[in-house]
């Protein structure tokens, strides 16, 4: 099992704390220290089975001053994770071949059980 984390975010810690309750084995990826590239953010959202505009946290600063309302590309969405990891959405749990956004913190009992 893998998690795409931010220490930081409430969230992520909570889904990781679930995780690590199971006593199952984990790989933990700080991604704002360790930035996921291009083709690691591709095979991300064919797991999760969603558009790259879906993975894009709304609510930043970032998102909302240079990003609301504008219609991208996908490729052009990817390059925007790419410069700013902050508006990836998180904690990205990845188990196999199935993922899932750990929103709220207990939807990783999905990937689990």
């Amino acid at each position: 099992m893998k998690i795409y984390h931010n220490p930081r975010c409430r969230k992520s810690r909570e889904a990781l704390k679930i995780i690590e309750s199971k006593k199952i084995s984990i790989e933990i990826f700080e991604y704002l220290k360790k930035p996921i590239n291009k083709d690691e953010l591709r095979s991300i959202l064919k797991l999760l089975k969603i558009s790259a505009e879906d993975l894009i946290r709304k609510n930043e600063s970032i998102y909302k001053q240079n990003y609301k309302g504008k219609k991208l590309s996908n490729e052009k969405w990817l390059e925007v994770m790419i410069s700013y990891p902050i508006l990836i959405e998180r904690p990205i749990v990845i188990k196999d071949n199935h993922a899932l956004i750990g929103r709220p913190p207990e939807k990783v009992l999905n990937l689990i059980d």
